[in-house]
């Protein structure tokens, strides 16, 4: 069929020509004769229900493993979906290239694919790069958006993998089968009748693929943008999900603009959901899975933030709540919603259950509201990775030491004032500014919109388990590209005169040791946020070229306060009669005290004025001879700072009020450490020290204050006190 007859063709079929695109003009809805409704009805859905979370498979380590469920292991978990016997299907991206597929009774096994490639074929012949979202049709076939290839793959029953379209390179053309050009798509949805819709990503496109294999634009402008509208006149934002409803209303995840938008069947869309102007967290964050019920309930996984929200028909939306971990009273522990690390494709099972890859975490999870008298699984732990030394350092010359500048824990503020705003969540290490940035790992890019910030100073990418932050990523200090691997994007009309305003690092990318990623910018200093399992884990735990610490931490203070914020002090003389005895009075009538100690670290290397936060903090309380008091033969740890919190709201808690930091106002970098309340393994309790059962005496409280290379402040640890 010539051009001019395949125009005519589809011209007749609904579909309009603008450019190279053909925008689909018809309904979306099914067509007379289609396969009927095959899907039976899953249970009746409950608003906000409470869900309990399991694990159905993964080990938590990344990589490829078939067999049992708990010595399974995926690397890059997305897209999933479940057949009509409950059979589990997986995009499992990264290193593994493959789906997979988990049986009811938990066994892992590999359906089609292996090594990264482009290739028809049965089972383990055919090849893919890094597959997203997962789609059953109703005669049984998978179908698959294949984003490194730039192309939607069909899997039969048999486990045969064909084509349907796109050429396995980057495009933007309509067309039929090959001739069809996509790029990056990460979302698919497929309705009654067989109609594929595609979430075209990088095209910032929603496409249309008839059961002839043809494709049609149904939206979008094939830039990044943010408007309602029909057909072209809508703009979306790197668009990662798509859902299908039985009347061809169209839901997608618009994830660059943080909204879920709505086509109806004419092609009109609408935006409807997103953060309110001004919400700083909201739970509504990247999201990057849809899944739709029979009865209209819209689940949306929130990749920022880890939330599996629920929309009701009536358009309400919340985070589902967590079952068994309720909002805890102080407001800085878990605030009683499912949080999950890197949350991708969902699939609702007919028991109405969910089925949830977490790709961070490298495991898939169900969750299900609980059964009465049921017991609560016990929550898996990240692993712990040991990787190998020594490792290079992310800026030049990498395999010689430099200097590091900020640790993770510290407290950080923000511009509006509040000294005590977050945590410093991972490590900087200075460097001049237009510097390179290098890679440490060899790592590919998993999530669907991997970088951010552009040309601000909190600019940064993920790659792998790392995010490099504070630098021009993939530019120069001109602002030039370093590689075709990042993709920026030109301002239009007369007066950008094609400027850059964007730059897109697509899923997929992969990137070796030493691959520039960036140039520093005006910080000064490269920040590494480091995670394991999905947790954000201390960055000194890999193992950095040369890097030593055999300075010891610094104690400026030891105070004690009263439940109401009063300082204890020592007592106070005059000239004429000087108070000999200096030691602290604490009344045993006030029941509990707070410990705040003001400490810092340094390393080797650093500057003077350089102040670096602690590891690992706790106390111990001895005879007024130096000798411990029963259970505390060992200092007892308070707080660690091997992970953080998920409630930002948790640094109010382990930090006192005069802590912060000069970047953000303070007169001087302090670091208070309220001792009274416990981090340990990223969880949060507040607390006091209970004088209830301490006898009158003389005592010494010793400060136990170390860094991360067990370094242990000697010098000003200990208060003399008496109980009273």
């Amino acid at each position: 069929m010539n051009r001019k007859t395949l125009i005519a063709a589809l011209a007749g079929a609904g579909v309009a020509i603008a450019g190279a695109v053909l925008y689909f003009t018809g309904s979306i809805e099914r067509q007379p004769g289609a396969l009927a409704v095959l899907t039976p009805k899953a249970a009746k859905t409950v608003p906000f229900w409470p869900a309990r979370i399991t694990t159905l498979a993964g080990d938590g380590i990344p990589g490829a493993v078939d067999g049992p469920a708990a010595g399974s292991r995926f690397d890059d978990p997305f897209g999933v979906a479940l057949d009509r016997r409950g059979k589990i299907y997986v995009a499992d991206a990264g290193d593994s290239n493959r789906i997979r597929t988990i049986s009811p009774d938990g066994t892992v096994a590999t359906f089609a694919g292996g090594a990264e490639g482009f290739a028809d074929g049965k089972g383990g012949a055919a090849a893919f790069h890094t597959p997203s979202a997962l789609a059953f049709d109703h005669e049984g076939n998978l179908y698959v958006a294949d984003t490194g290839n730039h192309a939607i793959r069909k899997i039969t029953q048999g486990g045969t993998v064909t084509t349907l379209a796109g050429s396995g390179a980057p495009g933007d053309q309509d067309g039929i089968g090959r001739a069809a050009g996509f790029n990056g798509p990460v979302g698919l949805a497929v309705d009654d009748a067989g109609i594929v819709y595609v979430a075209d990503t990088y095209n910032d496109r929603i496409r249309r693929i008839g059961r002839d294999g043809r494709v049609a634009t149904i939206a979008g402008s094939g830039r990044p943008g943010y408007a309602d509208g029909i057909g072209a006149a809508a703009s979306f934002d790197t668009p990662s999900a798509i859902a299908v409803a039985a009347d061809g209303t169209l839901y997608v995840a618009d994830t660059g603009n943080n909204a879920i938008r709505r086509i109806a069947a004419d092609g009109t869309v609408t935006t409807i959901a997103a953060p309110a102007e001004g919400e700083r967290r909201p739970a509504l964050r990247r999201p990057v899975g849809l899944a739709l019920t029979r009865d209209g309930y819209l689940y949306i996984a929130a990749n920022s933030g880890g939330r599996i929200l629920q929309r009701t028909p009536e358009g309400d939306l919340r985070p589902l709540p967590d079952a068994d971990r309720p909002a805890s009273s102080d407001g800085f522990g878990p605030d009683g919603t499912v949080q999950l690390y890197g949350p991708r494709g969902i699939a609702v099972a007919r028991d109405g259950s969910l089925v949830v890859a977490d790709a961070q975490a490298h495991r898939l999870h169900r969750l299900a509201r609980p059964r009465p008298g049921e017991a609560a699984p016990a929550r898996p732990r990240p692993v712990a990775i040991q990787r190998m030394a020594p490792m290079p350092w992310p800026v030049g010359p990498q395999d010689m030491a430099h200097e590091v500048v900020g640790v993770m824990g510290e407290v950080r503020g923000s511009y509006n004032g509040d000294s005590r705003d977050h945590f410093h969540a991972g490590l900087d290490v200075r460097a001049d500014v237009g510097a390179q940035v290098l890679a440490v790992l060899p790592a590919k890019v998993s999530d669907p919109y991997a970088n951010w910030g552009f040309d601000s100073l909190s600019e940064g990418i993920s790659i792998g388990p790392l995010s490099y932050i504070h630098m021009r990523v993939g530019r120069d200090s001109r602002g030039r590209p370093l590689d075709p691997r990042f993709r920026i994007l030109a301002a239009q009309g007369d007066t950008a005169r094609g400027k850059a305003e964007r730059v897109r690092v697509p899923r997929g990318t992969r990137f070796a040791v030493g691959d520039p990623l960036g140039t520093i910018n005006a910080m000064a200093h490269v920040h590494l946020d480091y995670y394991q399992g999905g947790a954000v884990v201390n960055p000194l735990s890999l193992p950095f070229v040369g890097f030593t610490d055999t300075v010891a931490p610094r104690i400026n203070s030891i105070a004690l306060f009263d439940a109401t914020g009063k300082r204890l002090r020592p007592p106070a003389g005059t000239r004429k009669h000087p108070v000999l005895d200096k030691r602290l009075r604490v009344p045993r009538a006030l029941g509990e005290v707070n410990i705040v100690v003001d400490a810092y670290d340094q390393v080797d290397g650093n500057l003077a004025r350089r102040r670096l936060g602690l590891y690992q903090l706790g106390y111990q309380l001895l005879r007024a001879d130096g000798t411990p008091l029963p259970g505390y033969e060992r200092p007892v740890i308070t707080q660690v700072y091997d992970r953080l919190p998920r409630n930002p709201e948790a640094v109010k808690a382990v930090y006192a009020p005069n802590s912060g930091i000069t970047v953000y106002g303070s007169k001087a970098t302090q670091f208070a450490y309220a001792l009274h309340s416990r981090l340990r393994d990223g969880d949060v309790q507040t607390g006091s020290w209970q004088l209830g059962g301490i006898a009158p005496g003389e005592y010494i409280l010793r400060i136990h204050a170390a860094d991360y290379a067990g370094q242990v402040a000697l010098e000003g640890r200990d208060l003399a006190l008496v109980i009273e």
